[in-house]
């Protein structure tokens, strides 16, 4: 195992907790190893009683070492990892906000600018299916095309990044919006931002930051 890959993925599991992401085991986090592999948090163990050296590592047999077991959505990880090169971290959190979202079944429209830090002019619900199954992990895959996080309906959010640092900073801004959004809800309808507004916005994002994605 990376030593250093498992010490800075528990302490942005614990920066999850800390931001108001996650409370006690919900949640995961993970980060892409070399050679199809991945490093990601075990299953039902609050992160304050975790050591570096409690990481799972999984490989590309889904085999995974050590006498802890992934967490029970480690699927949606490996998929994620298979299906899209740009995503070297993935964070999987039952905030406030997104969740409430998501127990609607609420798709977030381009209400504000930001909805495309994410990809697109929106931000997708994934279906519903059980937890810590194959066809969760399909939906979640469908909802994150073309995206970079997605609402799990009656579940929580998941966001992908380039880098753990990367995925914790989007999945704090998600939630955010997500807490905007359920604010500007509670006066009607927010105004929608058009398409052609979106991508002007989308093209300006393109050159932003000190660095190629940055915000």
């Amino acid at each position: 195992m990376n030593d250093a890959s498992a010490t800075h993925l528990l302490a942005t599991a614990r920066e999850m907790s800390a931001q108001g992401l996650n409370r006690g085991t919900a949640g995961n986090a993970s980060v892409r190893l070399p050679g199809d592999a991945m490093l990601i948090t075990p299953s039902g163990l609050p992160w304050e009683r975790c050591e570096p050296g409690d990481m799972v590592r999984l490989g590309p047999d889904d085999a995974w070492d050590g006498p802890l077991k992934p967490s029970s959505e480690w699927r949606i990880h490996r998929d994620i990892y298979r299906a899209r090169p740009d995503a070297t971290a993935i964070i999987h959190a039952h905030s406030p906000h997104a969740t409430a979202l998501a127990c609607h079944r609420r798709p977030i429209p381009s209400f504000h600018y930001m909805i495309a830090r994410f990809g697109g002019s929106d931000i997708r619900c994934a279906e519903y299916r059980t937890f810590g199954t194959q066809a969760l992990s399909d939906a979640v895959l469908a909802a994150l095309e073309g995206r970079s996080a997605c609402l799990m309906a009656n579940h929580g959010m998941i966001v992908i990044g380039r880098d753990l640092e990367h995925a914790l900073a989007l999945a704090v801004e998600f939630e955010t919006l997500c807490q905007h959004y359920l604010l500007a809800c509670q006066l009607g309808e927010p105004v929608i931002l058009e398409a052609a507004e979106m991508a002007e916005v989308a093209a300006r994002f393109a050159g932003y930051g000190q660095a190629p994605g940055s915000g």
